[in-house]
């Protein structure tokens, strides 16, 4: 599949932790979260969309940073919350 991505200019490659305690907001609050997400302009560990609060989209709306990685397991692939796409980095 190619296509066309215009946001790869607005993150940074992190790498996941070491450890991960969990959505940090969800954490703060004492919700609960069905799986991770990394955002990879600033590093911000948050639920999914499959979790009840959504929190990693939610941040992705109000901070303007529209990529996230997966952050479990081997898993390296990426959300844009702009675009509504799954992408793997060459590479990677």
């Amino acid at each position: 599949m190619t296509a066309t991505y215009s946001h790869f200019s607005s993150f940074k490659l992190t790498e996941l932790p070491e450890e991960i305690g969990g959505c940090e907001d969800c954490l703060a609050s004492g919700g609960r979260w069905v799986h991770l997400r990394r955002c990879r302009t600033c590093g911000r560990i948050a639920c999914c969309d499959s979790s009840a609060n959504r929190h990693a989209s939610a941040r992705a709306t109000r901070s303007g940073h529209p990529i996230a990685r997966c952050a479990e397991g081997e898993e390296d692939w990426s959300w844009c919350y702009i675009d509504n796409v799954a992408f793997v980095l060459p590479g990677r």
